[in-house]
Order: C-alpha cells, then structure tokens, then sequence
C-alpha cells in the first residue's frame, strides 16, 4: 500500500496550537495563590479562549475599538482592574496581578481598556472623589454603562508630566479649562475624561469633564503600530467649564496624582509577564509542531536552549512580580520597588517576544500567528507609566542617593 502524500496534503500548513494555553509556573510563583484569586484567573482565560482570541486580529488589523467585548467585561465585572467598588467582590492585590497578566496574554489593547478605565479613571473617582461622585460614575464605569479616560500627559510633557501645563481658571461656579492632552486613551469616544490641570494655586488638580462638554475637542491619533485596538486621542480644551461639583476633592497636587499613577504600576509589570507568557506559549506550540528539515524544531538543540533561555526569563519576571506584589499587599512597596519591577519585566517580555518571533520565522509575522501582535505591544507597554529611561532614574536616584533628572 502507498503512503505517498496527496498535493493537497503537502501544501496543508497544521495548525501549530499557538494559543493554546500552558500552565507556566515553572519555580511555583503563584503558590500562594487563594481559591479565589486562581478563579478570577480561570474566568478571565475562559473569557479571553472564547470570546477575545477568535476575534481580536481583525479589531487589531482594523484599529476598531472592541466595544461588544468591553461590554462583556463589564458584565463580567472585568473592568474595574481590582479598584474596590461596593456590591463588588474584593480582589486581592496577587488576584489583581493573575488578572492583568491573563488578560494581557489575550491581547494588550483589551487590557489596556481595563487598565483605562478601572485602574485609572474609576481608581482616580475612588481614591480621590466625593461620595457623590463616587456615587454618580463608580457603579456605571465598574460595569461598562459609562466609558472613562485619565488625562495626564500633554503634547510636550509626557515623561516629565509634573511639569504639565493645562490649566483650570476659577470662575464664578467652578473652572475654566484650557490645555491640551495627547495619548489618552479612550479620550475621543468615551462618555468622561478625568482631566488633570494646574489651578490658581499652582498645584495640579483633577476635573471630572464630560466628553460633550462644549470646547472638548478630540481626534484620534492614527497611524500606531501597537495597541490598534485602543484608540488615544489628542485633546484640545479650550475654556472648557467643569462645574465646582466635578473638582476631585482629594487631588490637591501632583503628589495625589502620583498616588493613582503608583498603584496602577505593579499591573503594568503583571500585563508584560502575560504577554511574555504568550509569546513563550506560542513558541513551544510551535517548536513541538513545526518540521523543517526531516525532523521537528524541538529536536533541534539550538530550539531548545532558546526555550530554556525564554523560560529562565519568564521565571525571573513572575517570582519579581509576585514577590513586589507581597510587598504591595503588606503596605510596604516603596516607588523605586515598583519601578524596578516595571523596568525588569517590560525588559524581559521584549526580549522574550523578540527571541520567539524569530522561531516562528516568515510565520511570526503574520497575525493569525500570535506573535506579532504582542511583539508590537509590548513596545507600548514598555513605554507607558513611565518610559525604561525615567524608572532606571528612579531606581538610580536610591542607590546613589543622587537625582540625574534635569
């Protein structure tokens, strides 16, 4: 009997289960991990195996902003990115790091939205708010009725955002807001913008602006080669008046600003080790799958030491994390731990996606292939809340005790 293949047969790619997840824990990180911070964890793969890989390339490709699936985080209650809400289950600081680094290894423009709009905008109304503001948008952005952005950075004070030059101009019954704000996500189609602007004082404050608020112009930044999946605007204000209700009564400084920006860092490095973990899911798919040569890829000893290398890698990033985030849960995270734990892992989740897309050859560059997607970014990732170069100052400023920032 012949076992000749037939053509069809010979010009049939397999599928090479690229997002097929993998249980990565080699030096068991997560073992301290609760029942209910593994199912949080659990809920959110479901989610992003059913709902969110079938269909994010083509949002991605496209650069449309999901919006069936943010209204199924929301009814998920996905999108509070653990800020505490009441009539919501509390999610510890270790189940909130399994969260982002699951949700991440789905796509990074999905969890940035949940970075967007719980951990900045529904974070800053909870940590810094009235109880009637708290009241009016908690419950509405926690189950996606309401879409929210954080407006910080500026067209020419991105790092260097304490030097930002918006400003809010007391008037009789509240402020008058002029600036410009550039890279905020969700700033052109969403229902709110919390608005960060220097006051009469000198100190910088945060507004509550609804998006249709007359003098609110925004457009969308085109042409991005990561996160397409988002959209981050350019905000022009021009007198925009925010009603004296709508001033967040605890931002009386940039150092209440600081306080929101440092509790959403840890997440920043839990989102890289999920893009990692899919970048090294991928890879060993594909080393298992793949033959070139006679024989498959796993066989081949450079493969393996590759293999070994990512997972040396990956293994450093989760212990970092979880260890930074017991810190975090006993209050005692300092802001260049946080930094240091940022600028490890986005360092590592780069190299780790560069080393795999190289595995995949011609193949990891496509979309349908995984890798490319993340591979892009996590260049956005390794960019926002604070750039590689601002947290090696951090960090660097406490070992010297000497600050280099000019």
């Amino acid at each position: 009997m012949s076992t000749s293949t037939t053509p069809q047969e010979t010009l049939t790619e397999p599928d090479y289960g690229l997002r097929t997840p993998l249980d990565v824990d080699y030096a068991g990180a997560f073992h301290a991990a609760t029942d209910a911070d593994r199912a949080l964890a659990a809920r959110i793969r479901a989610f992003v195996q059913d709902e969110v890989l079938p269909v994010i390339d083509g949002y991605w490709e496209r650069a449309e902003v999901p919006y069936p699936l943010i209204a199924r985080m929301g009814e998920l209650d996905f999108l509070r990115d653990s800020v505490d809400v009441d009539g919501h289950e509390k999610i510890s600081p270790l189940g909130a790091g399994l969260a982002a680094m699951e949700m991440s290894r789905g796509d990074g423009s999905v969890a940035t939205i949940c970075g967007v709009q719980g951990g900045l905008a529904l974070r800053s109304i909870q940590m810094l708010g009235s109880d009637e503001q708290k009241a009016q948008w908690a419950e509405p952005i926690a189950k996606g009725e309401k879409l929210a952005a954080f407006g910080l950075t500026e067209p020419t004070h991105g790092s260097d955002s304490v030097s930002l030059e918006t400003r809010a101009r007391s008037v009789d019954g509240g402020y008058r807001i002029t600036g410009a704000k550039k890279w905020i996500g969700a700033g052109a189609n969403s229902d709110l913008t919390v608005v960060w602007a220097r006051g009469d004082d000198g100190q910088v404050h945060g507004f509550l602006v609804p998006q249709d608020s007359p003098g609110y112009d925004a457009k969308v930044i085109e042409g991005k080669v990561s996160l397409r999946a988002i959209h981050q605007a350019h905000i022009t204000l021009t007198d925009v008046f925010v009603p004296e209700e709508n001033a967040l009564p605890g931002a009386r400084s940039f150092k209440d600003t600081g306080r929101v920006l440092a509790a959403t860092r840890l997440g920043v490095a839990w989102s890289a080790v999920g893009h990692a973990i899919a970048c090294y899911e991928s890879a060993v798919s594909y080393a298992k799958t793949r033959e070139q040569f006679g024989r498959k890829l796993a066989q081949s000893q450079m493969i393996q030491e590759r293999l070994t290398s990512m997972l040396s890698t990956l293994t450093q990033m989760q212990l970092l994390a979880v260890r930074m985030t017991e810190l975090d849960a006993e209050g005692a995270l300092t802001g260049p731990q946080a930094s240091l734990t940022k600028y490890t892992c986005t360092r590592g989740a780069r190299e780790i996606a560069s080393v795999a897309r190289d595995m995949l050859g011609g193949n990891g560059i496509l979309l349908q292939h995984r890798v490319a997607r993340h591979f892009a970014d996590i260049e956005a990732l390794h960019t926002y809340e604070g750039t590689e170069s601002v947290q090696a100052l951090i960090v660097g400023r406490d070992i010297t005790g000497v600050s280099a920032f000019v």
